[in-house]
């Protein structure tokens, strides 16, 4: 029987995936559209990035479905599809890893507005919204929900109780961080601090506690906020740091850290006890494919098991 996914990080650092939106461009995807309804469309496509990252070493795919709330969705028209997109999502992602065992994470994203009396929408509508997200993303099988790229306390807390209540055997909850001005902290464009939001995921029943994306939020940010994680509690990290600043060229966003230069930066992460490492904006799966190597390598220096790119793990 598979381990939870809580439990299975706690015993060696596993390799998750990159980054997805650029990957659905890079696919075809026209800046604007919506990347989530090719999970019905375009399944296709959507599988063959997905499979090239679980063939580049990942143990952990996130499901096509950042956008996948009905608020998100009613955005492109889509909002009749809820359910349709996200089982699809996760059904793609398992499909991903052919024969070889795997954690699919239901991905829920933010909803894209802002809570009142700040915005327009209710907590009744947001709750509404990623309670019949996780349900589905849970029901099409997913052995966690991650809700990710987070700036408040308010919204992560919906979405862990919508998890919650979905019944998912696995809760990560992400915070996107920015690096200040003056480079000296990071915290939320809400103003929430890593330990802040560490010990209140703790508190509120998430089982890992993670970051992804931000302004700033390379390798060597990451590290720090595993280390200031790990001050106040106790849960599993995961981190998906991006491939370097961004930079427009041609009217498009390029991340141009090179897998080399970005895998430079994992070895401190994992001597710093990160549980679950992949990657965010700009990362590939040649990103990733450098970091199961390094993985691979850091993993027999400690006497570890090794998963190998290709290889099924009995540690799952």
């Amino acid at each position: 029987m598979k381990k939870l996914l809580q439990d299975a990080i706690k015993e060696r650092p596993l390799l998750g995936d990159g980054a997805m939106g650029t990957q659905l461009m890079f696919a075809g995807l026209e800046q604007g559209n919506c990347g989530e309804a090719w999970n019905l469309t375009h399944p296709e496509r959507v599988l063959a990035i997905q499979r090239r990252y679980a063939e580049a070493g990942s143990e952990c795919i996130i499901s096509n479905t950042f956008g996948g709330s009905r608020i998100m969705l009613n955005r492109h028209s889509q909002s009749g599809r809820v359910v349709e997109i996200n089982k699809a999502g996760v059904e793609i992602a398992r499909q991903a890893f052919g024969s070889r065992e795997g954690y699919v994470l239901g991905d829920i994203g933010p909803f894209g507005g802002l809570l009142e009396p700040f915005g327009d929408f209710t907590e009744s509508q947001v709750r509404s919204a990623f309670e019949e997200q996780a349900g589905a993303l849970v029901d099409g099988g997913a052995d966690a929900i991650i809700i990710e790229t987070q700036t408040s306390l308010e919204e992560l807390l919906i979405g862990i109780e919508a998890a919650q209540t979905a019944g998912a055997k696995c809760i990560i909850g992400s915070m996107a961080y920015d690096v200040t001005l003056d480079g000296s902290t990071f915290r939320t464009m809400m103003g929430i601090e890593p330990e802040r939001a560490a010990a209140f995921m703790e508190e509120h029943g998430a089982h890992i506690v993670a970051l992804n994306c931000g302004t700033g939020m390379e390798m060597q940010r990451a590290r720090d906020a595993v280390i200031r994680y790990k001050s106040v509690t106790s849960l599993p990290v995961m981190v998906q740091p991006n491939a370097g600043k961004p930079r427009l060229e041609n009217m498009k966003v390029i991340y141009d850290e090179t897998p080399e230069q970005m895998v430079q930066g994992l070895i401190p992460l994992l001597e710093a006890d990160a549980n679950l490492v992949g990657a965010c904006c700009g990362s590939t799966p040649e990103h990733i494919r450098a970091f199961r190597k390094v993985i691979d390598e850091f993993l027999e220096l400690k006497g570890i098991e090794v998963m190998g790119g290709q290889r099924e793990s009995q540690a799952l």
